[in-house]
Order: C-alpha cells, then structure tokens, then sequence
C-alpha cells in the first residue's frame, strides 16, 4: 500500500461512470420542452456543475422556482437520464480492477458527488458497486457545492482520514479545485474537460483516460 494515501475519494459522473453527454441531453430537452427556455446544448455543457438546483438558478433565476418545483423538475431530470442510460450504464475502462485493487490494499474508499440520492442509487445499484465505498456524500448532505471543499472533507471525516492522506479522482477542474481546497490531492480525468481546462490547478498528479493507466500502479 501506498503509504503517502491512506483513502481515495471518487466523484462519480464522468468519474466513474461516462455518462456526461446523457446529462447533458437530458437537461437539454427539459429546459427547452418542459420549462420553455431558449438555450444551447453549449450552454448547457457550460452550465453543468454543483446541484441540479444550483443550475436551475443559474439558468432560470434565483427566484424562479419553488423548492416544490425544483424538486419536481430534478427528478424528471432524473428519469430522463436514466430511461436512456439504463441499458448501457457501465464503469470507465479498468474501474472495476482499480477498486479491486484499492480494497485488496485495504484503502479507505468514499464517494463524494453532487448528485441528487435518486441519481446516486440509480448508478451504485446498476454498477453493483455500493458495497465498495465505506462512505457515500451527496448533494443533500452537503450546503455548498464544489469547489467549495466541504464534499471532500466529510467523505474524509467519515472514513477518518485526514485530508491531506486522501487523493480525489475527479473529471471536472471545479472538483479538483475542491480538492485543493480540502488540501487533497488529485487524479484528473480527461472524460469530459481537457488538460488545458486544468491548467490553473498545481495539486493534479497525473492525468488518465481510464483506469487501465499505469501511472495507478503507484497505489500498489
């Protein structure tokens, strides 16, 4: 075991899963049929990060929906994600070895997303992989969304583990800026954002496509 880390803390979509181009259809056609709103699958892609309701206010207004409503909305979200990715739902490259791995070390192991519990459930269940995480932090267990650090530091509070012991595999430049915050270092993954994205960052330790990457074998 890699004595520099004693937990590895995941994001999940884009992270675990490659699934940011369903996400992003579907709050495409959500905005755009049910709630009427003139935008771009570009914007969308931009708008994408932090809780669903923190887009709803980017996007509509802080003041636009109720929290009945963004909770309505969220879900359907949701559904529409999921009716299309269910049948085709499966880990990044080389996941399911790299977490076979990280357990056989004995490494503390937690999930850290800002995915609504409904989104949450849908994927670990269809994974099969729940059972791998010695703690899980969603949306609604956090009041501020990354980059603030407070995701990562619970998930390190909960496997009790100090920050600077964890490192975080995430896809978006906001989680590794979570990261650096929590004082955490990062694996960044190229499935949604390129190298370039991550440029004003310095706690990355390397960059991977997958978990088929070699560079992984330092975690041995």
């Amino acid at each position: 075991m890699n004595k520099s880390f004693d937990a590895i803390l995941f994001d999940l979509n884009g992270t675990i899963i490659d699934d940011m181009a369903y996400h992003a259809k579907a709050w495409h056609e959500l905005l755009v049929q049910d709630l009427n709103v003139a935008i771009t699958i570009e914007r969308v892609w931009l708008e994408m990060y932090g809780k669903n309701s923190e887009l709803f206010a980017r996007v509509l207004g802080p003041d636009a929906l109720t929290e009945e409503e963004m909770h309505h909305w969220s879900i359907e979200k949701e559904k529409r994600y999921q009716a299309v990715y269910k049948d085709i739902i499966a880990p990044i490259e080389g996941f399911q070895s790299f977490m076979d791995l990280l357990q056989a070390k004995n490494y503390k192991i937690a999930l850290g997303t800002a995915a609504i519990p409904f989104n949450v459930d849908f994927s670990l269940d269809a994974l099969g992989i729940r059972s791998c995480f010695d703690a899980i932090v969603h949306a609604d267990d956090v009041v501020l969304s990354k980059p603030n650090p407070e995701v990562f530091l619970k998930c390190a509070s909960a496997v009790s583990v100090v920050p600077e012991k964890c490192v975080v595999f995430e896809d978006s430049p906001k989680g590794v800026e979570a990261a650096r915050n929590a004082g955490m270092q990062a694996v960044a993954l190229t499935t949604m954002h390129p190298e370039k994205d991550f440029a004003y960052l310095d706690n990355i330790l390397f960059f991977i496509q997958d978990y088929r990457d070699e560079r992984l074998g330092i975690f041995k």
